[in-house]
């Protein structure tokens, strides 16, 4: 969801020509993601220093963005999500600006970077304790590289974008991984890595690091933690390792969404069927470019399948979200406890 369409595109093919022909993934084991089977749908929040900077019109500093996360309304927003009937929660660590929500002195130590750019504030663990309180899970959201923005970090954590081994990156990438997860342990039930568009260039060797390391370091404070890679944008369900529990889906247009069912119904190659896609006009900003009959009837396909469906929706300043959005997420929770989501029969294609 980064903004590097035509790379990507090219980027995802060649992931896929070089993939290994695999059939018959077994399940993970444990089934870590049993719960996303009732869950059904969830909301994310895209809350990014260099985002919000372009929506609110402020220089983006250190200073800055600890006030930014320092007023982000937790209750507030997790009282909304509530409200809709989602049944988790996936919200950014960083992404590209170097920028964070929530502290990690491995990180500091690594690139060494004065001040902090990590927020004095742990954003996530304050949403998962609000999350919490109201039945709902938290997944996390972190790219599977270097913040693209700092060039101080992408030096100092050895970052070399392409089809490199990485493995001096991965390992110290995983350190600090593990940082946030062991200190946020069961608070965080889930993960959803971007920028996955080597897979076999950095994740497939039998040695460390691996996909395995990756998913071990993601689940270091929470072995039931699920795991998900994303390869880049891709209509058909696709699972990159039976180190994932379920499939990242990212997917722009929901209507050339395609499910290759192996084994249980909902499932891909052992890992749940996932989408996410945007309701603004672009990913975390923007009015809604859907009529709300189209967000649930595109929401109800997936369900209806066996799949789960998450709607990155933009929020506001202060983390809630706007009236405009909330009215479509709560539309989608009214079809779905009505069973519209459940025995209905889908459009989705089911191609091989």
């Amino acid at each position: 969801m980064r903004q590097w369409t035509a790379l990507r595109i090219g980027s995802f093919a060649l992931c896929v020509a070089a993939l290994p022909l695999v059939s018959g993934w077994a399940q993970p084991a444990p089934d870590r993601a049993a719960w996303m089977k009732e869950a059904r749908w969830g909301v994310m929040t895209h809350y990014l220093a260099d985002w919000r900077a372009r929506t609110d019109k402020v220089p983006m500093s250190v200073t800055n963005w600890n006030e930014l996360v320092d007023n982000f309304d937790v209750d507030g927003l997790a009282e909304q999500i509530k409200s809709t009937g989602a049944g988790y929660h996936i919200l950014t660590i960083g992404q590209n600006s170097g920028y964070y929500d929530c502290p990690n002195p491995t990180y500091d130590r690594l690139t060494k970077i004065q001040p902090s750019k990590c927020s004095q504030r742990d954003l996530i663990l304050d949403m998962a304790h609000a999350l919490e309180k109201r039945g709902i899970k938290l997944i996390v959201y972190l790219p599977a590289g270097a913040p693209g923005g700092d060039s101080n970090a992408v030096k100092a954590l050895d970052f070399h974008r392409g089809a490199n081994r990485n493995a001096a990156f991965q390992t110290k990438w995983e350190a600090v991984i593990r940082d946030w997860s062991l200190r946020w342990g069961t608070n965080v039930s889930g993960w959803w890595f971007d920028g996955c568009y080597w897979p076999n260039a950095m994740y497939r060797s039998a040695t460390p690091p691996n996909f395995a390391s990756f998913a071990a370091a993601a689940r270091a404070g929470n072995p039931n933690a699920v795991v998900a890679f994303n390869p880049g944008v891709v209509d058909r369900a696709l699972s990159l390792t039976p180190d994932e529990d379920y499939t990242a889906g990212e997917i722009n247009d929901l209507g050339r969404a395609m499910i290759r069912q192996t084994g249980p119904a909902g499932f891909v190659d052992g890992a749940k069927v996932h989408f996410l896609s945007f309701l603004g006009q672009k990913w975390g900003m923007g009015a809604p470019r859907f009529s709300t009959e189209q967000v649930v009837t595109n929401s109800v396909k997936i369900i209806s399948q066996g799949g789960l469906i998450t709607w990155d929706t933009p929020v506001q300043k202060n983390g809630l979200i706007s009236q405009a959005f909330l009215d479509q997420l709560t539309a989608i929770g009214k079809a779905v406890a009505k069973g519209k989501g459940t025995n209905q029969a889908s459009s989705i294609p089911t191609g091989q």
